[in-house]
């Protein structure tokens, strides 16, 4: 049975999923103002392999995780490039897609925007404010009154007075707050700056009541998972539940958050001046190894991002390739559903993704599976090596760990240079053979002459 731990309760529990088979999400999306840097793709990689076990395991999953399009730093660059905020939104959330995509992240069920929303945002406002849960300054807004729900600081683990000690660093200050860890629900409206009509006056939502009205609206009341990064934990989401119980709305079942990404040993950030971009990163490295260094930590860990954890990571799934080619070689056929599963090794894999996902775990039985693959092939044992191979193939697909490099597009023109190549051998015109393999090496394709043809693939 899966256990996950929930940072509501600090501990494992049994994962019981509002209705049986059937399991909804919500992970907080981009800001988008900028470029996605590793923080953003550790935290996509990591609920998108909850997602995709929980498929494979047999659930029907609904993912939603969404995009903030309304924000300081979104009006702040339009202001200063000269755009508006929906072109500066645009334009970066079509990066950031593009670029979870390049680590086969899959796309979200719904990605709901915030300013398509805000109808709803002002509906639950309007809600607090009748439950005397939320309060109107004039000139300034709508603020939400912390002392509402009976539990605030629950989630982080904190009371009301150690929280109100570092209020400044992490809340907004305004001496019209009637506590300083008051928040804003609505901000009045400022000049040049986007803003939507309210009994309260214009202005724009804020952030906290984004998400909340996000998720009850799509998911409704109870659903099962809410997941980000643990920087998340306050204030955003200890203010979405305390919205949400102020409102006697039910929130998520299960809170889940992963650990921070370190560079070089460092915690990633602007200040340290060790912000690394997504991009940097991609165009080095193989994006399937960035993937694999995040396997091989477990979610909730900080992990550490360095040259030589992705250029180990790199060999690693040069290994799955390699196993893929040598199969080809030898002529042996492997399909993922027409072999009969490795059980036991099935069995462990569930057993350690069932332990609050360990994705490392996960990854030594699959690594196992591919030397036992290779192993088999060294004895001409075709069947065991065609069933390990096709397990370790599925496996890696649940953690969303693609076998096979991205290509290039249409190969064709490989293909056809391959075969000349192989007539040039046929016809001992070796000259011409050579020619063709320098030409190949120069565009980056590896050439590889078998017992059953010849075969190629991209550094």
């Amino acid at each position: 049975m899966l256990h996950v731990y929930d940072s509501l309760r600090r501990e494992k529990v049994p994962f019981e999923p509002r209705e049986p088979g059937r399991v909804s999400m919500y992970v907080c999306g981009p800001t988008v103002y900028d470029t996605p840097h590793v923080g953003h793709a550790r935290m996509a990689v990591v609920f998108d392999v909850i997602r995709r076990y929980l498929v494979w395991a047999g659930n029907d999953v609904t993912f939603v995780s969404n995009v903030t399009d309304i924000d300081d730093n979104i009006i702040d660059r339009a202001a200063r490039e000269g755009r508006t905020e929906p072109e500066v939104a645009a334009e970066y959330a079509a990066i950031y897609a593009d670029e979870m995509r390049s680590l086969d992240v899959l796309d979200p069920d719904q990605s709901p925007h915030a300013t398509q929303y805000v109808d709803g945002m002002i509906a639950f406002i309007e809600e607090l404010i009748a439950r005397d849960a939320a309060y109107v300054v004039e000139g300034r807004g709508v603020y939400f009154d912390v002392d509402a729900p009976e539990h605030y600081g629950t989630l982080v683990g904190r009371s009301r007075d150690e929280l109100a000690e570092g209020a400044g660093t992490r809340v907004d200050v305004d001496e019209a707050k009637r506590s300083p860890l008051d928040f804003a629900l609505w901000k009045a409206a400022k000049e040049g700056e986007p803003t939507w009509d309210t009994p309260w006056g214009p202005g724009r939502p804020g952030w906290h009541t984004e998400c909340v009205a996000m998720s009850l609206s799509i998911l409704g009341d109870g659903f099962d998972m809410h997941g980000g990064g643990n920087d998340l934990v306050f204030p955003h989401h200890e203010n979405e539940l305390a919205q949400a119980s102020a409102a006697d709305h039910a929130f998520a079942r299960y809170w889940l958050h992963n650990g921070m990404v370190n560079i070089d040993g460092e915690k990633m950030s602007k200040s340290l001046g060790n912000f690394t971009t997504l991009a940097d990163i991609l165009e080095q490295f193989d994006p399937r190894a960035l993937r694999l260094v995040m396997l091989q930590t477990h979610y909730r860990r900080s992990m550490e991002i360095s040259a030589d954890a992705l250029d180990a990571a790199t060999e690693g799934v040069k290994r799955v390739d390699a196993l893929q080619r040598r199969l080809v070689g030898a002529g042996v056929e492997v399909e993922v559903d027409g072999h009969d599963r490795d059980a036991d090794a099935v069995a462990r894999f569930s057993e350690a993704m069932d332990d609050d996902f360990s994705t490392p775990g996960a990854v030594d039985v699959i690594f196992g599976l591919v030397r036992r693959a290779n192993m088999a092939l060294d004895a001409d044992d075709a069947d065991t090596a065609a069933a390990a191979a096709a397990t370790a193939f599925e496996l890696a697909g649940a953690l969303g760990l693609r076998v096979g490099p991205t290509g290039a597009g249409d190969d064709s023109d490989i293909d056809e240079l391959v075969a000349a190549r192989t007539a040039a051998r046929a016809n001992r015109d070796f000259a011409e053979s050579d020619r063709i393999r320098d030409e190949l090496v120069a565009r980056g394709i590896v050439v590889e002459d078998t017992a059953t043809g010849t075969i190629w693939h991209r550094e």
